[in-house]
């Protein structure tokens, strides 16, 4: 079983930044992910990043913006958000999968509660 607790949200005024962590606990998995959702919106993938290689993909919306980093000795996910836009605002998911997974959350196995990142204009 893997339990994964998100950290970091909050509010921040536009052009500000936030780092979200992941502490993943249990099995590790293959790939790492960070997914959001806005009130009265689906969810929606941000970025991944796999656990052995490192490789990473972002979204459009949030490339250059946003880095999606780990640290497999502490188990944790990282995920900078810069330049922070009010249309950023969401609760943040982390997720884990047991593949090479991509932005298709029905790959991910196991999700956090979320984390809310609310941006102010």
């Amino acid at each position: 079983q893997v339990q994964l607790v998100e950290s970091g949200g909050g509010l921040v005024q536009a052009g500000g930044s936030l780092r979200l962590s992941c502490a993943a606990s249990g099995a590790s998995g293959r790939t790492m992910g960070w997914f959001r959702q806005a009130p009265g919106k689906e969810r929606e993938f941000v970025a991944r990043i796999s656990v052995s290689s490192g490789l990473t993909y972002y979204t459009d919306s949030v490339k250059g913006r946003f880095t999606i980093s780990r640290d497999n000795r502490k188990n944790t996910v990282y995920l900078q958000m810069n330049s922070l836009k009010p249309e950023d605002t969401a609760v943040y998911y982390c997720a884990s999968s047991t593949l090479l997974a991509s932005r298709d959350y029905g790959m991910y196995d196991y999700w956090g509660q979320g984390t809310q990142v609310t941006v102010s204009s």
